[in-house]
């Protein structure tokens, strides 16, 4: 059967067309293969062709022997994606209405990429189609990329064909998903949003994606995924989510005091899908947590204490009156983008006292804890040194001797 779909394919060649794609091919020399500019023209002419040859295939009614869609058909006889297939059957149905654009196409003045953009846009027209005029996207797409082209086309489509634009804009927002998955001891995100939410996501992470003074050496994927974090949190922070039986959302994490003293053979602590943390996130976790007291006896609950903060809202209020910022050296995330951290950490005996207390940022926060940078005493003020496998000179230089 594939044979004789094959054989189909290729009969729908014109025979003059073919000859010379064939001659250009075979014409390919060492020096061709070392210029791009050459290869992409000759992709583009073989693309557009192959384009017309799957419209003709379909029109006959090719697909109609397997049962398929003809999206579906070209997708599995030419091993490509849907999405891939629908572009070049869309292509090849209207380059047939479009003279001008096949001609530049064959000829190289265009590229594929600017060709499927008019062809899109001439398809979405509908009825007001023929307003469409070749030569102006030619000249279009001859001084633009195909990423501009195609912001051209968006704008010259809501203009000719409001209500088009926005029923596709309905039908994208259809598409919207959000899938949050556990993968291996992390969690995976794959999301699709819809223009507003997308942006405004953007907006969110690229405030709180900049590097945070001289130390910070995350890669700028790295800064976006902390950014995300802090969204996250202060939302849950400001209490003002919808509560789910009767208790606003938050993190529940189930630990031992052997667990957060890091002794050995001590369970690990564990988040409330079952995921398990390090005893080092767990002490961070700690300094701006309520606990609450769970006492057992053979795995039966015997006693449960009252939820006591770590910090009280008076202390919190003293450290906002004290401190504008994250009291990092050169962190300028605000007050209200901080948690109270334990100098002399809760797990070895430090105490909720203001002298005790200082704001931290999330990523700060977290060198301290998991990132082995320690906060010392210095004076009237603290001294914050990087852990010895970052003593390699510049670190050092920076660090070593600065107070907060």
């Amino acid at each position: 059967m594939l044979d004789i779909q094959t054989e189909s394919l290729y009969d729908s060649l014109m025979s003059d067309e073919l000859d010379q794609l064939e001659s250009a091919v075979s014409r390919v020399e060492l020096a061709d293969l070392l210029d791009p500019v050459r290869l992409r023209s000759l992709a583009d002419r073989l693309e557009a062709k192959f384009c017309q040859v799957l419209h003709e295939a379909t029109r006959r009614g090719d697909h109609q022997m397997t049962a398929n869609s003809p999206v579906a058909w070209v997708a599995s006889t030419c091993s490509m994606t849907p999405t891939s297939a629908s572009d070049r059957l869309c292509v090849g149905s209207q380059l047939e209405h479009l003279p001008k654009v096949a001609e530049a196409l064959r000829s190289g003045e265009i590229g594929y990429q600017c060709a499927s953009v008019i062809c899109h846009l001439r398809d979405k027209l509908g009825e007001r189609r023929d307003l469409l005029d070749e030569d102006l996207w030619i000249s279009y797409a001859r001084n633009h990329g195909p990423k501009n082209l195609r912001w051209i086309a968006q704008h010259v489509r809501y203009m000719l064909d409001p209500d088009g634009f926005d029923r596709d804009a309905e039908e994208d927002y259809e598409q919207r998903y959000l899938h949050l998955s556990a993968f291996g001891n992390m969690f995976k995100l794959d999301a699709v949003l819809d223009p507003e939410t997308g942006a405004a996501l953007r907006a969110a992470i690229d405030g709180l994606s900049k590097r945070l003074g001289e130390s910070d050496v995350r890669t700028p994927k790295q800064r976006r995924a902390d950014g995300f974090s802090e969204v996250v949190r202060h939302a849950l922070d400001q209490g003002t989510l919808p509560r789910r039986n009767r208790v606003r959302p938050h993190i529940t994490v189930t630990t031992t005091l052997e667990a957060m003293r890091e002794e050995v053979g001590a369970p690990a602590s564990e988040l409330q899908n079952g995921s398990l943390i390090s005893s080092k996130t767990m002490q961070r976790l700690a300094c701006d947590s309520t606990l609450s007291r769970v006492v057992k006896a053979d795995s039966v609950v015997i006693d449960v204490g009252r939820a006591t903060p770590s910090v009280s809202p008076a202390q919190w209020r003293a450290l906002k009156a004290r401190h504008r910022t994250c009291a990092w050296p050169g962190c300028d995330r605000p007050i209200s983008w901080t948690s109270p951290h334990h100098i002399e950490f809760r797990s070895h005996g430090g105490h909720s006292t203001m002298g005790n207390l200082l704001p931290l940022c999330y990523h700060h926060h977290r060198l301290v804890h998991e990132g082995g940078w320690q906060i010392v005493r210095a004076g009237g003020g603290f001294k914050f040194i990087s852990p010895p496998h970052l003593w390699g000179g510049a670190a050092k230089r920076r660090w070593g001797e600065r107070a907060a």
